[in-house]
């Protein structure tokens, strides 16, 4: 796929710079195509067009609610037209299992879309109240404005629609920016844009590396920023929202804990477990990477991992029989080789994995790790990996498994393995997280989704998501 215009204001424009993002295949290190690399002054353009779909006297924010569902409904058409394309661009690109890509990238964005249109077109955007002392109000729910929209690499279009859907269904105008490693799918999304039949500047995309991010980050034309990222870049940006009073959404990192209670039948879970913590080659935001396992049980929980581990089939990512795939990049491969390294000069038991797998040179292939007799202190049980390397560590009490679960310095996501699911709810109730799965995990797409601590700021999904794009004006009459 070779593009060479960037989609603003509903056109395809030709870029102010000459540079180009490549796109590599994660299974191969093969070439896949290219996209134009935009600069300083396509966010320019891109952000007035957005401000001219919002400000504009018949703009996006005026259409009434069942209008923009009906688009947005269209929009869902378009993408369900080019799920097949979608999800095997974005498994090319980042090595994500193509069954995988099939469940979420080529399905979720339209899901939400729907979703969204259906919350918007039967909800009230006013309320009137009695008031106190007197009087009454009348509470009234507007779009934020234009929104800056910095999307993540690991699963490009499901998270990119965690923003775009509800922005969409309030009333609010995007500026989107790709993330550099996944840029040939941001192509396709502007094709279904185009046909979805959208009002010119209602969605601009501008792809582009750190910088650029910044600078859209802070562009005068922008009223929000909603990012998706590491808790490094996040901070950044939380400090240039700060400095310009600018309402940020922040979905960062985690490094989730898997507490598995003395009742648990994970053999009868085991496509759950795996799905919960090796999910998309383990560079997965939310996945349950530090076992916590009770020592009565310890040495069985350990044989079960490192027999879920062994029993992956690792491969292209393009294969139906493919579990692990590929990491995303030759420098991620490096980020977690040096993680296992530094597990094994810290003392933690390698029971499985740590190398690169048979008959895979070409891409960036790491084999499914787990550790044992992990200290709760080492680095590999405290930072985030964003690769196929699990962390077991014994517990002996609930207390100290609460414990052990909650020391961290994030709190996105965690799951509670048990047959008792009143006792789990009891003890996931006790974990500082924003999330957590009973017996398994996956993102209710109905339901408030983000973390706490340095996992973020603010919530997607649910009504909750829609929320974040809008803002409360209280009339009041006496």
């Amino acid at each position: 796929m070779h593009a060479n215009r960037l989609f603003i204001g509903g056109q395809w424009a030709a870029p102010s710079g000459h540079d180009t993002i490549t796109a590599l295949s994660a299974s191969t290190g093969e070439y896949l195509g290219s996209v134009p690399a935009a600069v300083e002054e396509d966010v320019d353009r891109a952000v007035r067009a957005a401000r001219l779909a919002f400000d504009s006297p018949a703009g996006w924010p005026t259409w009434e609610p069942h209008e923009r569902a009906a688009v947005m409904v269209k929009f869902a058409d378009e993408l369900d037209a080019r799920s097949k394309a979608m999800s095997s661009t974005v498994s090319a690109q980042n090595g994500m299992p193509i069954t995988t890509a099939e469940a979420f990238e080529g399905t979720v964005p339209a899901v939400l879309l729907r979703y969204y249109a259906g919350l918007v077109s039967n909800a009230s955007r006013e309320e009137r109240r009695v008031g106190l002392p007197r009087g009454s109000t009348l509470v009234r729910r507007e779009p934020v404005g234009v929104v800056a929209a910095i999307m993540t690499w690991n699963f490009p279009q499901t998270i990119g629609f965690f923003k775009l859907a509800p922005a969409l269904a309030a009333g609010c105008t995007l500026v989107l920016k790709p993330a550099p490693e996944t840029v040939l799918d941001s192509a396709l999304l502007a094709e279904a844009v185009e046909a979805a039949g959208f009002p010119d500047g209602v969605i601009n995309i501008v792809p582009g590396g750190n910088d650029l991010g910044a600078y859209l980050v802070s562009h005068p034309g922008v009223d929000k920023v909603s990012f998706t990222g590491s808790t490094s870049a996040g901070r950044q940006v939380a400090a240039a929202c700060a400095l310009l009073l600018r309402p940020v959404t922040l979905e960062l990192g985690g490094k989730s804990a898997a507490v598995i209670l003395d009742d648990a039948d994970l053999t009868a879970r085991a496509e759950e477990v795996f799905m919960a913590s090796l999910l998309n080659n383990g560079q997965t935001c939310y996945a349950s990477t530090r076992i916590l396992a009770p020592t009565s049980r310890y040495s069985e929980v350990v044989e079960f991992y490192t027999a879920l581990a062994q029993g992956a089939v690792v491969g292209d990512a393009l294969d139906r029989a493919t579990q692990i795939g590929p990491l995303v990049s030759a420098r991620q491969r490096k980020r977690v080789e040096g993680y296992i390294r530094q597990g094994l000069v810290e003392g933690a038991r390698m029971v499985t994995g740590g190398g690169r797998p048979a008959g895979l040179e070409s891409g960036w292939f790491v084999e499914p790790t787990v550790f044992a007799d992990v200290d709760a202190s080492s680095t590999i049980a405290r930072e985030e990996i964003f690769g196929p390397v699990l962390s077991i560590m014994p517990y002996g009490s609930e207390d100290e498994a609460v414990h052990l679960a909650n020391d961290s310095a994030y709190g996105l996501a965690g799951t509670v393995w048990t047959t008792d699911l009143d006792h789990g709810v009891r003890v996931a109730g006790r974990i500082r997280t924003g999330t957590v799965g009973l017996n398994g995990y996956l993102p209710d797409l109905t339901s408030p989704y983000g973390g706490m601590k340095a996992s973020g700021l603010g919530r997607e999904l649910g009504p909750e998501g829609l929320q974040a794009y809008e803002e409360s004006q209280s009339i009041y009459q006496t």
